[in-house]
């Protein structure tokens, strides 16, 4: 049944009037308690409507996208098979409420002329979760934290790094390594930045991996995941790194290779790591998993070390940013439907 909207609202420049919804997409692993009220707000802003599920999309549920236009979901396994059965039901469109995509058979959905899109928010909540976690690093904070709360207040192996002292790689200089440069700049540390493209004016010095690898106490990685990028964490890297350097990843886990980490960090090349994404956390990092004996050995060593920090994938996770990342998937249908550019569709080089 089609619903006719009155409004007058502006998206990416474009003014839609009083129009009927034609549209639907279908939230795959939709949270009630923080997207529902977003996307009942944006059906109304768009005039798109929508149904969903908590369920993540599989082969057993795709049906439920039946009538839809657009798929949306989180980060899962959205591979040829799945593509094929969404597309069989009428689906155009996948939308993913991420920045990455890489969890989408992008070739399969160009057989299948299903276009694509992801989302953006603003680099602030990543960024500044970052300095947090190389801030709680270098003071020792989660070791502290636990001593604490068995009443151990001794000061034994509890000293920290002054950021203020300490030279900082950053590899990756797109909107988020950009913005925890701008954010590290105003604690009075050195800088080094590696990117295939430099940005002019960034307050940081331009340097090779080499250099990076050899003189920073703290690297962060805010690299895209490519298979350029797969591993580039490695035994090789790790070893020409500074003894004692202080690892952050709040991009992707496929970037570090968790045995050469582990093996880092029992022979303490590696002093500590600060890990908001990790490999093979699918199935684990959203869901409630309590009681429940997990198949991910790499993990359980990780989260006996006490110079480790592991968030459960968390970085992204402000109201500003729930609200965007929905946001651009709303808008990514009206955008495709409506055969407006979308600087926001993700499709294969060449």
């Amino acid at each position: 049944m089609l619903r006719k909207f009155a409004f007058r609202t502006k998206v990416s420049g474009l003014w839609k009037g009083s129009m009927v919804i034609k549209m639907k997409i279908f939230i795959y692993a939709m949270r009630e308690f923080d997207e529902l009220e977003i996307a009942e707000k944006l059906k109304k802003e768009y005039g798109i409507d929508f149904g969903w599920s908590a369920e993540y999309p599989t082969l057993e549920n795709a049906h439920l996208a039946q009538g839809c236009d657009a798929v949306s979901t989180t980060p899962c396994e959205m591979g040829a098979g799945l593509l094929e059965r969404f597309c069989g039901l009428g689906v155009k469109y996948i939308t993913t409420r991420s920045i990455g995509f890489d969890h989408i058979d992008l070739k399969k959905a160009k057989e299948l002329n299903m276009r694509v899109s992801h989302t953006k928010y603003a680099p602030d909540g990543v960024s500044n979760y970052t300095v947090m976690l190389i801030l709680m690093c270098l003071r020792n904070m989660s070791y502290i934290l636990k001593c604490a709360e068995v009443q151990d207040y001794t000061l034994r192996k509890k000293i920290g790094k002054d950021l203020s002292a300490c030279t900082v790689g950053v590899i990756g200089t797109g909107q988020i390594g950009a913005n925890v440069i701008r954010n590290l700049s105003g604690f009075g540390c050195r800088i080094l930045a590696y990117d295939i493209y430099e940005k002019e004016g960034l307050p940081c010095e331009y340097a090779a991996l080499e250099e990076i690898y050899e003189k920073s106490d703290v690297i962060t990685i805010h690299t895209p995941a490519t298979p350029e990028s797969y591993h580039m964490i490695n035994a090789e890297s790790i070893s020409r790194m500074k003894k004692g350097v202080i690892l952050v990843n709040c991009a992707r886990g496929s970037m570090i290779e968790t045995e050469a980490l582990i093996h880092g960090l029992e022979t303490e090349q590696i002093g500590g790591a600060a890990l908001d994404v990790l490999e093979k956390e699918d199935g684990l990092y959203y869901y409630n998993r309590m009681g429940d004996v997990i198949e991910n050995r790499s993990m359980a060593i990780l989260r006996s070390f006490p110079n480790v920090i592991l968030s459960p994938h968390t970085a992204f996770y402000t109201d500003t940013d729930v609200e965007n990342m929905l946001r651009y998937n709303f808008e990514s249908l009206y955008l495709f439907e409506n055969g407006k550019e979308n600087p926001l569709e993700v499709k294969l080089p060449g």
